[in-house]
């Protein structure tokens, strides 16, 4: 989910086992030269899901051993989970309670699918569909909703 700190916490994870790094959000930024929030209002949210596809499928298939921060929404789509379950070393699910994520997430403009009236009910909307599909790829859950990111690095290394 957004806000779990999965960019921070790979940022760390990734230091510590010294390997690269690879967001997927970063990674279609990068390719797009267009900010998440700029493809969603363009392109519309179908056209961000498929690039964030193209982003998990590449930094899976990287020849060099990484730690892959995959966008919150990544799990939507029947293929990306597959490709996790098949290809991902071991996944980690960060989870933290939606209302924990609100007061995270409520100064971020970035988050094209929080521009509404009701941001912390549209969390607890997005956790509800989701959490079937993060429990379906997860091989480590990691409640965070109180822990910093080098204690839950410590956790995920341990």
């Amino acid at each position: 989910m957004m806000g779990t700190g999965k960019t921070t916490v790979g940022t760390v994870l990734a230091q510590r086992l010294g390997r690269p790094l690879i967001d997927s959000d970063a990674e279609v930024e990068a390719r797009t030269g267009r900010t998440v929030r700029e493809i969603f209002e363009t392109d519309g949210e179908a056209a961000y899901r498929a690039l964030e596809t193209e982003a998990l499928v590449d930094a899976l298939a990287s020849p060099v051993p990484a730690v892959i921060a995959a966008a919150g929404g990544v799990v939507l789509a029947e293929r990306n989970r597959r490709a996790l379950k098949e290809q991902a070393g071991l996944v980690i699910w960060l989870r933290a309670d939606p209302a924990v994520l609100a007061g995270r997430v409520r100064y971020h403009d970035h988050r094209p699918l929080l521009d509404n009236d009701d941001p912390a009910g549209t969390l607890v909307r997005l956790a509800t569909e989701r959490t079937p599909l993060y429990a379906e790829v997860a091989d480590v859950t990691v409640d965070e909703d109180t822990k910093t990111p080098d204690q839950i690095a410590d956790e995920i290394l341990a």
